[in-house]
């Protein structure tokens, strides 16, 4: 079993940065400069990106990589972000570019685990931190689902160098939310090789909330 996990997770490393559709150049952006241009982003995700509401992503210290490519997928409308309709219209590439180094030097404040019980399709209730563990560290073989941690790290860091975002620490119903987006297909923009709609279409609403549970309580 450990060897089927390891390489499925080592086949998903190798296609994620195809799935996310990650630019060959990295993203080169002025942190001093971004700061003067995230000003209407604090209604939403607080001044320094730290959202105080689980409708909205924390985006401090989020990897610059990975938060260009969400606002340039905002922005061309490849993600579908009905809150922000309109407000990168103006903004060019450098624009964003700074605004996501702003966001990636701040630090994050952990929404912190909230313990849960979930009920499998079985009928069985288990312990819903428990069996986000156990999916994000060794994945499901028996659905094809492989360990988060093979590109998002242990402790839920991400890969700056490789685009992959930081999941640890993120509010648990944002990352359901966004687990079922990905699951139904309203969020595709994974890449043509479509990673995380593949992933999340063989996760459970069960696995789904503990999964979310589980890693907004990780830290480094």
């Amino acid at each position: 079993m450990k060897s089927i996990i390891n390489n499925t997770a080592v086949a998903l490393v190798l296609g994620l940065a195809g799935a996310l559709g990650v630019a060959t150049a990295t993203a080169q952006g002025d942190p001093n400069a971004g700061q003067a241009k995230v000003a209407t982003c604090a209604a939403c995700h607080g001044t320094d990106g730290n959202s105080i509401a689980p409708a909205f992503p924390k985006i401090a210290g989020q990897g610059e990589k990975y938060l260009f490519k969400q606002l340039m997928d905002i922005k061309s409308g490849a993600r579908a972000a009905p809150q922000m309709i309109g407000q990168l219209d103006n903004s060019s590439e450098q624009d964003l570019r700074d605004m996501a180094a702003y966001f990636a030097s701040q630090q994050l404040q952990v929404a912190g685990a909230q313990p849960i019980s979930v009920m499998l399709n079985s009928g069985e209730n288990v312990d819903g931190l428990a069996l986000g563990r156990d999916l994000y560290r060794a994945g499901n073989p028996a659905t094809g689902v492989p360990a988060c941690m093979g590109c998002h790290s242990p402790s839920g860091l991400g890969n700056e160098p490789a685009g992959y975002p930081r999941l640890g620490g993120q509010y648990a119903g944002y990352i359901e939310a966004q687990l079922k987006a990905f699951r139904t297909g309203t969020r595709a923009n994974d890449g043509d090789t479509r990673v995380m709609r593949s992933v999340a279409k063989q996760l459970s609403d069960a696995e789904i909330k503990a999964l979310s549970q589980y890693i907004a309580g990780l830290t480094p």
